[in-house]
């Protein structure tokens, strides 16, 4: 029992450091925000101030608390969250469900690209004009973009160790943030504790419609940057579980009231004694005592920096699971550790990075990131609500699931709406980054679906047709042997059925003679550590249907499955054996393997519509671009044959060529 809370309380220690960076930074630019909405420091009223308090605390009590915590986190696929992993709940209810998916994911990942730069830019502004001995090294908004990107550039390249390491490393840092907020919260609350007149929600909606609010509904726009880390908090259930952020929420979200609440109290403490105009007034920073600030601005950014953590962490569980359904390419994963759920994606990681680098460089200022924050996010929890209907609507909650849809669905569309606003203030640059990656899913996924419908049935075969003839092969002496293992990497769908392509290359391009012929097929489950595989042997000791069932979050790495499916076909004496006379390892009874690989090109001959070759062709090109079969299937260190074979979808018909005459020469006596 001791030993079991002991565990809980080290996986809650890292559930704060790897889940709440991105909420838990909320404080650093909320309250800005909204005293910019309101036209300055001269224009804040008690009333205003209260009624900003009043949203912010049941925005998360019901965006985060009610929405994430309590709802979502029910919805888990076999322990994996995320849009993706909802997705995968419910695809097979409506096929139109794929829609939001696609979108929802997009806009998550968009929103990684700006979360890094405008959390750690808003942290080192904190420095400037502080004196830090006799100099002070940060003098100007130059100096805060290149101190920002060394630090992220960092923070990027120590992704490759895992987030296991990461949350040891900063769980207690952390902890210690969390707690700087509810202490200097309570500090400053004291001096106005009537300020707890905002958890009363008429406070809120009061201001909605008050004269006092310059922007009206608008102002939601703002409202919304205190609870976007709430999708992130979805998406890393997997790397952490839901106990873990059952046990940790509570006290995440009483410090950040607490903080908020306590700017709130020395912003009306001090009304009418501001000596400044200045838009970069953070009563984040003001409120702490002078003794205090230089220690705040050094949690602050290290917060800022895990606040960065969380989002790459998320994208790394959202890109995997997307590859596991087919909505992206396959890319290469790295399990850093052997904890469960420890992934890391380089390339991700480094187009994060790239795309981080150029919001930082082109926004410059943390005000300027903050108009184009929060929009992506909003599209995401948009998607999420609707998917969140159709799983509850499949555990027949019914009574629960309409009601729930439909205020969540109007709170966020008009939290959607309020962020639009800020489109031409920089919001076209998270939107442009989410339909680019929209265009690269339905590419590939709608390419796939394409390609499938259009090849029809003629492009496929049954393999039972072509059963003798592979073993007249093996037994053809007088063919050179081509390898003692032949690997197709293909898929044999139900009743033996095979691509012919895949025959083609054994049977007519120089017969490829092979003691064992293997057509592998590797089915990604929806479950995450499926881990088994189903063999066929179709009747004979040399063709081998081999099914490999994997989970979306198992590699795929098929010579060190197929090394002991061999093993254990033989200890059966399902195969023969193969005894290598040749060999540096004695009584060895395996030969050798080679793995061959079918890959598309568009042919020329291909007649389609416009549209449906600029699809397919998209498709293909995201396939030569990205992660090889080579790299996927881990066949770096075996021996590979790559065949390229044209795709001949819709063939046009070729022009006859009509004979005019024949030419006869007698030869030279």
């Amino acid at each position: 029992m001791q030993q079991g809370k002991k565990n809980l309380a080290l996986m809650g220690l890292i559930t704060i450091g790897i889940v709440y960076g991105d909420i838990g930074t909320s404080p650093l630019y909320v309250m800005t925000a909204l005293i910019n909405d309101a036209g300055g420091l001269n224009k804040l009223s008690e009333d205003y101030i209260i009624g900003c308090l009043s949203l912010v605390f049941w925005t998360l009590m019901l965006m985060t608390t009610i929405k994430y915590v309590l709802v979502a986190l029910r919805a888990d696929n076999h322990g994996e969250g995320g849009i993706f992993a909802l997705y995968d709940l419910v695809r097979k209810r409506r096929k139109w469900l794929i829609y939001p998916a696609l979108l929802g994911g997009a806009a998550l990942l968009a929103d990684g690209t700006l979360t890094p730069a405008v959390t750690v830019t808003t942290a080192i502004e904190g420095l400037k004009g502080v004196a830090l001995g006799p100099a002070t090294p940060i003098n100007s908004q130059t100096t805060v973009i290149w101190v920002t990107f060394t630090i992220l550039l960092i923070l990027f390249l120590i992704q490759r160790f895992g987030t296991v390491l990461i949350g040891k490393g900063f769980g207690p840092l952390m902890l210690i943030w969390f707690s700087f907020l509810g202490v200097f919260g309570i500090a400053n609350l004291i001096k106005e504790p009537l300020v707890v007149r905002a958890l009363s929600p008429h406070y809120g909606l009061m201001l909605l419609f008050s004269p006092e609010n310059k922007v009206g509904i608008f102002i939601l726009g703002s409202i919304f940057l205190a609870t976007t880390g709430a999708e992130a908090l979805y998406s890393d259930m997997g790397h952490v579980g839901r106990q873990a952020i059952y046990i940790t929420w509570p006290f995440v979200f009483l410090t950040l009231t607490l903080n908020y609440f306590g700017q709130g109290a020395y912003l009306i403490h001090n009304l009418g004694h501001f000596t400044t105009t200045s838009s970069a007034f953070n009563p984040f920073y003001e409120m702490l005592p002078s003794w205090a600030y230089l220690f705040g601005v050094a949690i602050a950014t290290i917060a800022a920096i895990i606040a960065s953590q969380a989002l790459i962490t998320g994208s790394f569980t959202l890109v995997e699971e997307a590859i596991g359904l087919k909505l992206l390419p396959k890319m290469a994963i790295i399990h850093p550790s052997l904890s469960r759920g420890q992934i890391y994606i380089r390339t991700i990681n480094w187009l994060l990075c790239a795309c981080t680098t150029l919001v930082l460089f082109y926004f410059r200022t943390s005000e300027h990131m903050e108009a184009a924050y929060g929009l992506a996010i909003t599209i995401t929890m948009f998607m999420t609500t609707l998917l969140l209907y159709q799983y509850l609507a499949s555990r027949r909650h019914h009574w629960f699931a309409l009601p729930f849809a439909c205020l969540y669905a109007v709170i966020e569309i008009i939290f959607l709406v309020s962020s639009l606003t800020k489109f031409d203030h920089g919001g076209y640059v998270t939107l442009f980054i989410t339909l680019v990656i929209v265009a690269i899913m339905v590419a590939w996924y709608f390419g796939n679906k394409l390609r499938d419908f259009l090849d029809g049935e003629t492009a496929w075969t049954h393999l039972g047709d072509y059963k003798r003839t592979l073993q007249e092969l093996t037994d053809d002496e007088a063919i050179p042997l081509y390898i003692s293992n032949l690997v197709m990497l293909t898929k044999v769908r139900d009743g033996d059925a095979i691509k012919r392509e895949v025959l083609y290359s054994i049977l007519d391009k120089t017969p490829k003679r092979a003691k064992v012929y293997w057509f592998v097929t590797v089915n990604t489950t929806s479950e995450p550590y499926t881990n088994y595989y189903t063999v066929d042997m179709m009747g004979t000791r040399n063709i081998v249907n081999l099914q490999l069932y994997l989970g979306f979050k198992m590699n795929h790495h098929v010579p060190l499955y197929l090394r002991q499916v061999v093993n254990d076909l033989m200890r059966q004496g399902i195969i023969d054996p193969q005894p290598q006379k040749y060999t540096t390892t004695p009584g060895r009874q395996v030969g050798d393997f080679r793995f061959v690989i079918i890959q598309d090109q568009l042919s020329s001959s291909t007649q389609l519509r416009g549209w449906q070759h600029l699809l397919i062709g998209a498709r293909i090109f995201i396939q030569n671009h990205s992660t090889t079969p080579v790299q996927w299937f881990g066949l770096e260190f075996s021996q590979v044959t790559v065949e390229k074979v044209p795709i001949l979808l819709n063939r046009r018909a070729a022009p006859m060529v009509n004979q005019r005459a024949v030419y006869h020469q007698k030869p030279k006596e």
